[in-house]
């Protein structure tokens, strides 16, 4: 017998070889009927793999993540077995489930495949879930599995296989599928009851652009039609908020392959976007004591040696740019840490020059493959609004505190409500990841716990999720349509400070080591941005749009009068256009409510005669005349209520 540890902490006997589908059915029929998965140990396993030790265990069902995880893995397996059948010698890939569905990366040799095709595979994705096939693992050897796909004539499979050891290599059978695998999957297809695939797209093999493109076929399954019909809804929702799609509408940025993938071009109306995210940042930073700093945007390669940025991030940084001078080679900054270490260096410091708190928005560059590049959320250069506190060891957790207040009042401001922390330590079984010592990982890491405990804050923790240098608390913050997305991040380090020798005089007139503090609220201003819109709608609050109102001259005989109001408000700091175009009001009323601009102001004869403006709101119709000074009073105090005297 063994000892079965369930997530109410109780303990069950069963027998050596217990399944985790014998123990649900132990406890329910209803809930055996609903398991898709098992955690053993932390460890996802096939509901129906036999447990032969004791072990804590947790069954997973459609309403875990872990167990959505494994219905769309195995809905990948399903999609390539009915693919198969229908395109005969097609050679698969990789095939993982995804945040929201599964992919599979296929070569279809000579056959064509494009949308029109996906409801004679959805149709055929059904008819095998209805057999309820079971998911068979078997594990075999190196030499059996290359043997197999040898036979099938699949290049990908072997290549794969050439990079196991034996041991740890695993089959899937799916009715007359066979996949090399490590699971784990469902007991049968039963479960799967709603298909539908989303999109098809390129893929280099293994992100390698130098290698074969393959055909990616996205899609997702449900238990439940009324789940993908809601899906579907949500996915079109999705699609009207792309920040894609509203940057380009909105005139906010641009993309140009001239210019190079993955580097955006701010135009006028984003670049006051995000002026106004960084003048606002700027000023909570001026309170809060932080000092501006600029750096270049290159460094020598030995700074990045020194920091270690080179050995981490070589692989996804720009190539050296080697200069005239022999063995001289600079950096694309990837990151702006080093830089600050650099300034903090310039003079000797002491214990009453800390915290110094150093502050900077430096664009850094990242070589991202151009098939991971996506509009502002995955770029090749961003801004980061970026800061790094040097401070004692006692000042550590109270400077955390800080700039967790700082994390707070942006999220105030922007209506971000719900969110979680998740604090991010060092895999303990991979260290060789990491720099540093253990004693500095272990200070480190009880830092960050005992503010979050502090603090009284619910958290997530993720082993293995830590920079390279140093643990850190990341803010994952929900967007109107319930997805989520890590923004603010603070990170403590007691590494760098010691690559780069930093010293302060104590108290005692001896040498310390200070400790440093990233911190990054944003994130990148590209993704801030990105997620602000989709979050929004493109709907901005009042006091970040890039123009807060517009005047509309009903015809030219009033623009005198309209440029006469224009620059009473620009005077009164309220972003505002002129529409001077021959066209008619009801045009640019509408032209103003597709770019979203907050409030549309007509002037006509009654307006000059009265010296008021009939005020429209942007998504809420006609407000009627009002006196411009009114108006004023009305624009700040909207500002102020969305910032809730945080300025």
């Amino acid at each position: 017998m063994i000892n079965i540890t369930l997530p109410d902490n109780t303990v069950r006997q069963y027998p050596d070889g217990v399944t985790g589908l014998d123990i649900a059915k132990s406890i329910s029929e209803g809930l055996a009927r609903n398991v898709l998965s098992v955690a053993v140990n932390k460890e996802i396993w096939d509901a129906t793999r036999p447990i032969t030790k004791d072990a804590h265990v947790k069954l997973l069902t459609w309403n875990d993540q872990e167990g959505k995880a494994t219905m769309w893995h195995s809905s990948a397996h399903l999609m390539a077995e009915a693919i198969e059948s229908l395109y005969p010698g097609a050679k698969f890939g990789i095939g993982p489930n995804i945040e929201n569905g599964f992919y599979y990366d296929i070569d279809f040799g000579a056959q064509n495949i494009s949308s029109d095709d996906f409801p004679k595979i959805e149709n055929k994705i059904l008819e095998f879930a209805r057999e309820k096939q079971r998911f068979i693992r078997k594990e075999v050897t190196k030499e059996d599995a290359l043997k197999y796909f040898t036979q099938k004539g699949n290049e990908y499979k072997i290549e794969l296989i050439q990079d196991l050891e034996d041991g740890q290599i695993t089959f899937y059978e799916s009715g007359h599928f066979t996949d090399l695998c490590r699971g784990p999957h469902l007991p049968d297809t039963s479960p799967i009851k709603a298909v539908k695939l989303l999109s098809i797209a390129g893929a280099y093999w293994r992100g390698d652009e130098k290698r074969k493109q393959l055909t990616r076929v996205y899609g997702i399954t449900f238990p439940k039609q009324k789940e993908l019909d809601d899906f579907l809804v949500f996915l079109e929702e999705a699609k009207k908020r792309d920040h894609r799609k509203l940057g380009k509408e909105l005139e906010l940025f641009a993309f140009s392959s001239k210019v190079g993938l993955g580097l955006p071009l701010w135009l006028p109306r984003g670049a006051q976007l995000r002026e106004q995210l960084e003048m606002f940042l700027k000023k909570v930073q001026k309170k809060a004591g932080y000092q501006q700093v600029i750096c270049p945007h290159i460094g020598n390669v030995e700074l990045y040696k020194t920091s270690g940025h080179f050995q981490k991030y070589g692989e996804s940084s720009f190539r050296p740019i080697s200069t005239p001078i022999e063995g001289e080679e600079f950096f694309l900054k990837p990151m702006n840490c080093p830089h600050h270490c650099e300034i903090y260096k310039t003079k000797p410091r002491s214990y009453r020059d800390l915290p110094l708190r150093l502050a900077e928005f430096g664009t850094v560059y990242r070589y991202e493959q151009s098939g991971e590049l996506h509009g502002l959320t995955r770029v090749r250069g961003f801004t980061q609004d970026d800061a790094h506190i040097f401070c004692t060891p006692e000042q550590v957790k109270d400077e955390f505190k800080g700039v967790m207040d700082i994390v707070m009042l942006i999220f105030k401001a922007l209506d971000f409500k719900n969110f979680t922390v998740q604090i991010s330590l060092r895999d303990p079984d991979n260290k060789e990841k990491y720099i540093g010592s253990d004693d500095n990982w272990e200070k480190a890491e009880n830092a960050i716990m005992e503010v979050a405990r502090e603090r009284n804050l619910t958290t997530i923790v993720e082993l293995g999720e830590a920079a390279f240098y140093g643990p850190k608390m990341d803010f994952m913050v929900k967007d109107a349509l319930g997805r989520q997305w890590q923004l603010g991040t603070i990170q403590v380090d007691y590494n760098l400070p010691e690559r780069f020798d930093l010293e302060y005089t104590g108290t005692d007139n001896q040498r310390h080591r200070p400790v440093m503090i990233h911190r990054a609220p944003f994130g990148s201003m590209e993704r801030f941005v990105a997620v602000l819109l989709e979050h929004t709608a493109g709907n901005l609050p009042l006091w970040l749009a890039p123009d807060q109102a517009i005047i509309l001259p009903i015809s030219d005989k009033y623009q005198d009068y309209g440029k006469k109001v224009l620059n009473l408000l620009n005077n009164s700091e309220i972003r505002t256009l002129f529409d001077d175009r021959t066209e008619k009001a009801g045009k640019k009323i509408r032209d103003a409510e597709m770019m979203k601009i907050p409030f549309m102001l007509i002037v006509g004869e009654r307006e000059e005669k009265e010296g008021t403006v009939s005020v429209r709101r942007h998504g809420k119709g006609d407000l009627g005349p009002q006196k411009i000074d009114d108006f004023i009073r009305l624009v700040h105090q909207e500002i102020q209520n969305e910032l809730g005297g945080i300025m």
